[in-house]
């Protein structure tokens, strides 16, 4: 059966409930540039606005702990906890997220998912007081994982709507408009900060709620539903039996998973380890926002490099010099330098942010280098990004847990930095062994 034949069943299948388009062709030049193009951009605009507010609601609680001075008698391993739990419940959600967008169109999934979001944002905006359990505080961050599963939906719906040779640069512009979400929350918290207070922690999520709805309306008045997008169980199945999405996973966690850690993590962490210099909440907050900032921009970069230079090579070279910047925290750590810190930290996040676009790009080309069919590899490839982006989310929970676990232990966060160290350590030997050194089974061009 023809796509078009498959697409026209479908339709008649199931009632055309909102803007479903049966015709999509983005491989056809004519069509490409008479409407593709331009309801391709139009998905994608709208796409990008849902995901970085789902990153903002996602990373909302990176921000909120700041707030939790002594009237809420959190310890810092309590509020480690709180940061650990929406990275926990967002990397489940991702395959979930990916599946839904073939099952329920990518316009009504969006519409759906970013609705959702109201959910945590009304909450912590007239629950987070003082007097508020810690039990619920640890429902209302686990609510708002649910914006960590926005980014794998709206992945997978923009990859759907451009052709091959737009792909790289469609998903590289979601994903880093997304990342973006990140900064963004830390900033309006750095405002809520500087002009209301410490004492107003609602009103942090409370600037989400008329943009979580602006981002559902949008969605459901300017997106479109393609009928021919179906999920493929049977690649997810292969590819959880192939030792590269396992290896690949791995290395994903090393990047991405630094850098959502870390944007989760890094504001306690100067209160904590600098607390005599960071005694108020603004003076964290004036910080947070750079570093994820710098890592997102910098994650087109890292893609750019990897197409030029071969992604596993600078892969390997991106793990170098992470580790040597975790090394350099922990030297500044034990003596006690906060600016030699913060150069180590912002070059932790610039790096992430440059593992996190090559290493998009070497899964592709995985599958390209193993595979004669040119479909069997990009089928095999999506399912791949999906389940190293859901593992990949995972270390978010790792890096606040080493963390906790540090500072709960030993009082400074120093555990943690060699734990990270031999983390890098043991990422670079993995891309040297399986991606770089001559070897048989090694994917020629990653």
């Amino acid at each position: 059966m023809s796509v078009t034949a498959e697409a026209a069943r479908r339709a008649r299948a199931r009632p055309l409930k909102g803007r479903w388009i049966d015709d999509w062709r983005p491989e056809d030049p004519a069509f490409w540039t008479a409407t593709g193009a331009r309801t391709a951009r139009r998905n994608l605009a709208f796409s990008i606005f849902a995901e970085h507010v789902g990153f903002s609601v996602w990373t909302l609680w990176s921000v909120l702990v700041l707030f939790l001075g002594p009237a809420y008698g959190i310890d810092p391993a309590g509020k480690f906890t709180l940061t650990a739990v929406p990275a926990l419940v967002g990397a489940a959600l991702r395959i979930p997220y990916t599946l839904a967008v073939a099952r329920f169109g990518g316009r009504n999934w969006t519409v759906f998912s970013a609705a959702t979001l109201l959910v945590p944002a009304v909450l912590a905006a007239f629950l987070v007081e003082p007097g508020v359990s810690y039990p619920v505080l640890l429902v209302l961050a686990a609510a708002a994982g649910a914006g960590g599963g926005n980014f794998a939906s709206s992945m997978a719906n923009i990859n759907a709507f451009y052709p091959r040779r737009l792909k790289g640069w469609a998903l590289g512009v979601n994903a880093g408009g997304g990342n973006l979400g990140v900064a963004v929350v830390q900033l309006v918290g750095l405002l809520v900060l500087a002009t209301a207070g410490k004492d107003r922690p609602g009103l942090v999520a409370g600037v989400y709620i008329p943009l979580i709805v602006l981002a559902a309306l949008g969605s459901a008045l300017r997106m479109d539903n393609l009928s021919h997008v179906r999920n493929d169980r049977r690649a997810m199945r292969d590819v959880s039996k192939d030792a590269h999405t396992w290896i690949m996973s791995v290395l994903y966690i090393g990047t991405f998973g630094s850098f959502i850690g870390f944007g989760f993590a890094f504001g306690q962490v100067l209160q904590v380890q600098f607390a005599d210099v960071f005694d108020t909440p603004v003076k964290a907050a004036c910080l947070t926002f750079l570093g994820p900032a710098l890592g997102s921009l910098l994650r087109p970069a890292g893609g750019r490099l990897a197409d030029r230079l071969g992604g596993a090579a600078v892969t390997f070279w991106t793990f170098v010099a992470m580790a040597a910047a975790a090394g350099l925290v922990l030297g500044a750590s034990r003596l006690g330098s906060l600016p030699v810190f913060l150069t180590g930290f912002a070059l932790l996040f610039a790096l992430s942010g440059v593992g996190n676009g090559s290493t998009y790009t070497m899964i592709p080309a995985i599958f390209r280098a193993r595979t004669r069919d040119g479909d069997e590899g990009r089928r095999l490839a999506g399912a791949l990004l999906g389940v190293a982006g859901a593992v990949g989310a995972f270390g978010g929970v790792l890096v606040n847990v080493a963390f906790r676990q540090s500072f709960l232990a030993h009082g400074t966060g120093d555990a943690a930095y060699i734990a990270f160290i031999a983390f890098y350590a043991v990422c670079c030997a993995l891309t040297w062994l399986v991606y770089l050194r001559n070897h048989p089974r090694r994917p020629a061009g990653v």
